[in-house]
């Protein structure tokens, strides 16, 4: 399987879509706990912990599609599919389920 870069740009630009769509999601989900909400003692402390875990993945997230927007920028670069550690060639595979990888899976490691 040989890289297409053209499906492969198109691949990047349906998950940043994604990424972002996922983004504005987490913003909502994160929204500050009013102390006025009339909720119990244990279901703040649940929409607290909620919070949290939310605030995570809205970092993951975002460093997700900043990775994305990265290899888009590199995808006519003559490099691009190419590991940064061995020289060797990325496989297509790999492209096509993480389009910002930049090591082969044995580099990976």
């Amino acid at each position: 399987m040989s890289i297409n870069k053209s499906e492969i740009e198109q691949l990047i630009g349906q998950q940043i879509a994604g990424e972002e769509r996922k983004i504005r999601s987490l913003k909502e989900l994160t929204q500050a706990i009013a102390p006025d909400d009339a909720i119990g003692r244990v279901s703040r402390m649940d929409a607290i912990n909620n919070k949290s875990v939310n605030e995570a993945a809205l970092r993951q997230t975002e460093a997700r599609l900043t990775q994305l927007q990265q290899a888009l920028k590199r995808l006519n670069e003559p490099n691009f599919g190419r590991c940064i550690q061995c020289k060797g060639a990325i496989p297509a595979g790999r492209l096509v389920l993480m389009p910002e990888s930049r090591k082969c899976m044995k580099c990976a490691r």
